[in-house]
């Protein structure tokens, strides 16, 4: 229902669409309004209210009465039927060749009077926490990572590959296999990283982000992440989607050709095929999300040159023969920083 200030607003925007020369059809339509709605509000000269509310409407005559009502309530509160569904209380009145109402009704006015509720200890459903949000300028500001299963020489064996990457740049940082999951080797792959990075000179923390895996909680794990001066982050639990960048570098390397997928036959194997990969993933693979530079050209500070000097090239070919471009040419800019699980706008 339109509320009457709605209306008289609409009726004198269409009033004064129509005095400057307006089509009158046209006004109705920009306002989502039929003509007969816009007759049926100004029939009386003057805008009126909708009378709908506040027409009188005859009760049904199906409706039950006050005292119907209250032997539904005194018949749910008896002590036999105290715990029961109505479904169950109908069924076992008719057996007694009784019949007051019907399973819904008896919903109806249990609920009226707030007797409908949950049964069990199930806990009331909880409001959906939202994802944890980080933001990257530069390098070695936000890092994640996770541990991937890689299959073994026999069904069910596995080694266990850690692979930790920078957000900002998309380069891996750390990678391990090893043959279990626990939080000392955690420890041990972190520092590794940490040095490598040479992140102790840094000045600005680095914040780690990564699931609700048991290294990645273990005590042992945080406890160097703060002697390290790191912070760390975790997704929400179940939900992978919160730590999309590492998931989305296991696809890349379970997908990349010569990736063995019936096992490694040992570990250094494992370790070897993973080496390769990485520095392939590091300094060969051209990223989409990056413009088509490496992860290592980002890393370094070298990408924005290599995407000027590609610039130059399209621009002195669309001057030679112009007519080959309709419009600008490409972007070749890069995004000047990366969001870890961006804030959504909320629907109202």
């Amino acid at each position: 229902m339109t509320s009457l200030p709605d209306r008289q607003q609409a009726v004198t925007l269409i009033q004064e669409a129509q005095g400057n020369g307006a089509r009158l059809d046209k006004a109705y339509a920009l306002l989502n309004l039929s003509i007969r709605t816009y007759q049926r509000w100004t029939a009386d000269k003057a805008v009126s209210a909708d009378q709908r509310p506040v027409v009188p409407r005859p009760a049904p005559t199906n409706k039950l009465s006050e005292e119907e009502r209250q032997a539904v309530i005194s018949l749910c509160n008896q002590k036999e039927y105290r715990s029961c569904p109505p479904a169950f209380i109908v069924a076992d009145q008719l057996d007694q060749g009784r019949y007051l109402a019907s399973e819904s009704t008896f919903y109806r006015v249990l609920r009226e009077r707030d007797q409908v509720h949950p049964r069990g200890r199930q806990k009331a459903p909880q409001s959906k926490r939202r994802a944890t949000t980080h933001k990257a300028t530069e390098p070695n500001q936000l890092w994640s990572w996770d541990i991937s299963w890689l299959p073994g020489p026999a069904k069910g064996t596995w080694f266990y590959l850690y692979l930790m990457l920078d957000v900002y740049s998309r380069k891996i940082v750390g990678h391990e296999v090893y043959h279990g999951e626990t939080g000392e080797l955690a420890s041990d792959f972190i520092e590794k990283a940490y040095w490598r990075e040479h992140l102790a000179t840094k000045e600005k923390p680095l914040v780690l982000h990564s699931d609700n895996g048991s290294p990645m909680k273990a005590s042992t794990f945080l406890e160097k992440l703060y002697d390290l001066g790191i912070t760390p982050s975790n997704s929400r639990p179940r939900v992978s989607n919160d730590n999309a960048y590492s998931e989305s570098l296991f696809k890349t390397l379970k997908f990349r050709p010569g990736f063995p997928t019936n096992g490694f036959r040992t570990i250094e194997e494992a370790r070897k095929w993973v080496l390769a990969f990485v520095r392939w993933y590091n300094t060969e693979h051209r990223h989409s999300a990056l413009n088509y530079v490496t992860p290592q050209q980002r890393h370094t500070g070298k990408a924005d040159q290599i995407l000027a000097q590609r610039k130059q090239v399209i621009e002195a070919a669309k001057a030679e023969n112009p007519r080959r471009w309709s419009g600008d040419i490409r972007n070749f800019s890069l995004p000047e920083s990366v969001t870890l699980n961006p804030e959504k706008a909320v629907n109202c």
